[in-house]
């Protein structure tokens, strides 16, 4: 599903500045995704509406609301994101593209009346009152039905070989959400939420206008993905689990009476805690270029050329060299990552302190910041891992590293919470530095046993 990634690496073989600019922009803005392109937008927003009585709340419980729809969007798909592109994928590789969009509609069907009825059900539950007007809610029950759509077709999208409409998609989509939030700031968080939900409706449109157009078919609607030789349960459970790890330490947090406070109605946030992740998930975005244009691009090219090489009938001799190519595409794709990643990090920790002078924030924030910023870096190197993990198919693998992620991230975030402040962080970071250990050890014994594990492990077809 690498297919922006082979038409910006031919841009990048182009081997020119201008070129090269244009490749890592383009990576830069369809690699961050929705999630960090929408910390950006509230960042814009809240700048764009200074002028307001009362910004600082009004600002602060637009992205409480933002930051839920988010929050409930994705866990809700976790389940079927990696699972849905695992089948569109294998159908890429028998050839059998007809065959992705009719499953698409089908997938989408399920997720969005899913995603419609259970947020009916909790805007029923918490969101009446004098609080939440009735286009308050409207707007939030927009915005999460697009976002749980958004997460399924997005995985498609980075299959569609047209990256500057993808990239235009965004820009225009995320250009609109500003625009439309600060024109209708004159309504206050109500207006600024509707904006976020316009923009979120474009983008899904959008991207599925674009993945209509790359994959025809004759059929309107599918079911295959739910046939059970065709389902993958682990790699549902391993979405879901990732998804909630992403999410439990935050919600601990704003659960927490000591740190988290009610900002409008029953939702709560925790400021000390959330403003650093907020800040630190921005250095997220040249590290998540370099993955889109080199790691998960060179992986998908290796993988499928080792594979081929076994299943055309090559020799053994064939099918070492195939393994060395792919382990050096490994090697050489997570260094580039980490040493961009690294670098991004390095340069943030050295002005963060600026960064908070300049956004008027409370030195308090320092401390947890750098830590953050840290820990979202290990972060990127899990899931760096966890995405070749899936490409060499060790779904298991990937599985169980998921549950300790999730785990380990509850209970050192509960621990964290427990001790003084200056401990508040730690508990994501030694999780996400644990399982990352954990995960390239389990990938260096994968690679080590690969043509063993390959020939041996898997049934054989007669």
């Amino acid at each position: 599903m690498a297919g922006i990634g082979f038409e910006l690496r031919r841009m990048l073989a182009r081997d020119s500045m201008l070129s090269a600019t244009q490749a890592y922009a383009l990576a830069s803005v369809i690699g961050s995704g929705p999630w960090i392109l929408s910390i950006v937008v509230m960042l814009l927003i809240g700048l764009g509406q200074f002028q307001l009585e009362a910004s600082s709340l009004l600002q602060r419980s637009f992205q409480v609301s933002v930051t839920y729809v988010m929050a409930a969007s994705l866990v809700l798909t976790g389940p079927f994101q990696l699972a849905f592109t695992r089948f569109a994928a294998d159908r890429l590789f028998e050839h059998q593209n007809a065959r992705i969009l009719p499953n698409l509609w089908g997938m989408l069907l399920l997720t969005q009346l899913l995603a419609f009825v259970l947020g009916v059900l909790i805007l029923l539950l918490w969101f009446q009152g004098g609080t939440f007007s009735i286009l308050y809610q409207i707007s939030m029950l927009c915005a999460f039905v697009s976002l749980s759509g958004i997460w399924i077709i997005i995985s498609l999208a980075s299959a569609v070989r047209q990256y500057h409409r993808v990239f235009l998609a965004f820009v225009l989509s995320y250009g609109l959400t500003v625009a439309a939030a600060i024109c209708l700031r004159i309504w206050g968080l109500q207006g600024l939420v509707l904006g976020f939900a316009i923009g979120q409706c474009c983008l899904f449109f959008s991207l599925l206008a674009l993945v209509v157009y790359e994959f025809p078919a004759q059929r309107l609607l599918a079911f295959d993905f739910m046939n059970r030789q065709q389902c993958y349960p682990s790699l549902m459970l391993t979405g879901a689990c990732y998804s909630v790890a992403l999410w439990v330490d935050k919600g601990l947090f704003w659960a927490d009476p000591q740190t988290g406070q009610a900002v409008i109605g029953a939702l709560r946030a925790s400021p000390s805690y959330d403003i650093p992740i907020f800040l630190s998930s921005l250095t997220l975005i040249p590290g998540l270029a370099v993955f889109l244009v080199h790691l998960e691009t060179g992986v998908a090219l290796q993988c499928e050329q080792f594979f081929n090489t076994i299943t055309s009938g090559g020799t053994l001799a064939q099918v070492r060299i195939a393994r060395e190519h792919l382990v050096t595409a490994i090697h050489h794709g997570l260094l580039a990552v980490v040493k961009v990643q690294g670098l991004a990090t390095v340069l943030a920790m050295a002005t963060a302190q600026d960064v908070l002078t300049l956004l008027d924030l409370p030195d308090r924030y320092l401390p947890l910041l750098k830590v953050q910023l840290l820990a979202v870096a290990i972060e990127l190197v899990l899931l760096c891992v966890l995405n070749v993990l899936f490409y060499l198919d060790q779904r298991r693998l990937a599985l169980r590293i998921s549950v300790a992620f999730v785990l380990s991230n509850a209970l050192l975030s509960w621990a964290s919470l427990q001790l003084p402040t200056v401990c508040y962080g730690y508990g994501l970071l030694l999780s996400a530095l644990l399982c990352s250990g954990l995960a390239l050890h389990a990938l260096w014994q994968v690679l080590r046993q690969l043509e063993y594990q390959t020939f041996m492990l898997r049934p054989v077809a007669l």
